[in-house]
């Protein structure tokens, strides 16, 4: 160290990125490899290709990164990357000390943290990794002299590199589904991009939370009548797969008896979560943050009951909000386990709003995959066999496409009890709308779950239910049966249902007469 601290080190411009790039490999990843061997099969020749590749990938990525950096600034590069090894070493001393992943939530914990709650975690140990994994590294980055390479010389190696790099991620192709299901705890293992990324993602989403949005006019109430809606949103649900859109197997065996209920055609406007929910919950499609439905309402005199077992939803300015974990303290039986917990002491809740018109929003999660199979209670498994692997191009059609119905049939189950629960509120009129996020490709043109370009993307990942069932003293509907809805159809008409006028109230998307 003493030597490194007198004397300059001469080195290649592309052996220091080389070098700075295996440092980082072996002296942070130890947990991020050892999740990797524990949650990944090693059972052929593609598994441990697999983890070669990701390897390999991994000391590209940093030794692009490095390379390009460095090109751009020496000095900067220099600075840069001694402080991230210095905080990569703080970070890695937490994860093996502690078993902690840095993700999102993570870093809140760590930005909110007082100095007497962080002084705590000083130790002997803590120095050491400080001292060996991070000024050391330090020193040796900031002593070393390298002098830049010719510009042609650069944008071959950089180009090269990046267009490995591309290769190396399109042959992993069939893995693309286990790293999405472990994307979190990967993400959160990776040094420095845990801390890095997650750390600007923490304060992207504060600022969208904090995000003044646009106000709508306001509204008025045109009656004193009670009326309730319980509007649910479904997670990856296609109508394709509905027996009330014609799917040649029963997977609405209550709703289909139900009278009352009307199943209307629908796309969604997205094929992610956060969209296709912005999408039902806004009044136009727009780039813009306008006020959302159960905050429109909420600020104009209606009781809001936001209930989630799912993610994605623009920042909400209500007070009654719970999770599904904060609604499991009160739910019995094994439906609490899954979205049934969404439906607990519900009815009571409704009856204790002070307010006359009543939203009540129930985002589910029912049909998101890759584990759909662990989605619904076992007693509702109809179809079988079914597919228990994340990665599902290893599952048969057959059992991908049964494990996904199952879902559907839960999904059944749940809206029939919300239409017996609203069969008890008397007073009121009520009416129950389901409506997807987006929909879900099962492998159809070697293609699964959704989030292709809506330009691109087949009609499964955006073919979506639209299905109403309305109380004796409700109005009729006015869709006809071939009709396409929008999830934009939401707002007017659960605008109209609710009996509150406002100049923003589009006729045209409204379902009901």
């Amino acid at each position: 160290m003493l030597d490194m601290l007198k004397n300059r080190i001469n080195l290649n411009f592309t052996r220091f990125s080389i070098i700075i790039s295996v440092l980082t490999f072996l002296l942070f990843h130890y947990s991020f490899y050892a999740f990797v061997f524990k949650n990944h099969s090693l059972n052929s020749f593609g598994d441990i290709a697999f983890i070669i590749s990701l390897m390999i990938a991994m000391l590209v990525a940093n030794f692009f990164i490095v390379y390009l950096i460095f090109y751009l600034s020496v000095y900067f590069g220099k600075f840069l990357f001694s402080l991230t090894f210095i905080l990569s070493a703080i970070a890695v001393y937490f994860v093996n000390t502690y078993g902690v992943i840095v993700d999102e939530s993570m870093m809140g914990n760590v930005v909110n943290t007082n100095f007497q709650e962080s002084s705590s975690f000083f130790s002997f140990k803590f120095v050491i990794y400080i001292l060996f994994l991070g000024v050391l590294p330090a020193v040796f980055i900031t002593r070393s002299k390298i002098k830049k390479p010719p510009l042609k010389r650069f944008l071959i190696t950089s180009s090269l590199s990046l267009l490995f790099l591309i290769v190396l991620v399109f042959l992993n192709a069939p893995n693309w589904l286990w790293i999405d299901k472990n994307s979190k705890t990967l993400g959160g293992l990776a040094m420095p991009w845990s801390y890095s990324v997650n750390l600007s993602l923490l304060f992207v989403h504060k600022a969208q939370d904090n995000k003044k949005e646009i106000r709508l006019p306001d509204a008025t109430i045109a009656d004193t009548g009670k009326s309730v809606v319980v509007l649910v949103i479904g997670e990856s649900s296609r109508s394709a797969n509905f027996s009330l859109y014609g799917y040649n197997k029963n997977t609405n065996p209550l709703l289909s008896q139900t009278p009352g209920v009307h199943a209307f055609k629908a796309v969604s406007s997205a094929t992610y979560t956060t969209a296709g929910v912005k999408s039902i919950l806004e009044y136009k499609n727009t780039n813009k943050l306008y006020e959302i439905l159960p905050n429109y309402l909420y600020r104009n005199g209606a009781c809001v009951i936001w209930r989630t077992s799912n993610w994605g939803q623009p920042p909400l300015h209500i007070k009654n909000y719970k999770t599904d974990q904060q609604l499991k303290v009160a739910c019995k039986g094994e439906d609490c386990n899954y979205d049934g917990v969404l439906l607990t002491n519900l009815e009571k809740e409704i009856l204790a709003c002070k307010e006359n018109k009543v939203l009540v929003v129930l985002h589910t999660s029912t049909s998101h995959g890759p584990l759909y199979s662990q989605k619904y209670p076992p007693k509702f498994g109809t179809f079988q066999p079914v597919c228990n692997s994340v990665e599902l191009g290893n599952c048969s059609q057959e059992e991908l496409v049964n494990a996904y119905n199952n879902s559907i049939v839960y999904t059944d189950f749940l809206l029939h009890q919300i239409i017996e629960e609203l069969k008890k509120l008397k007073d009121y009129k009520s009416t129950m709308i389901f409506v997807s996020d987006h929909g879900e490709s099962l492998g159809e043109n070697n293609l699964y779950m959704h989030g292709l370009p809506i330009s691109m993307a087949p009609k499964e990942q955006y073919e979506i239910p639209f299905i109403v069932w309305l109380s004796g003293n409700a109005e009729r509907l006015k869709p006809k049966p071939d009709e396409v809805l929008s999830q934009y159809h939401v707002f007017h008409s659960v605008l109209h249902f609710l009996g509150f006028k406002s100049p923003v109230y589009d006729k045209a998307l409204d379902i009901f007469q």
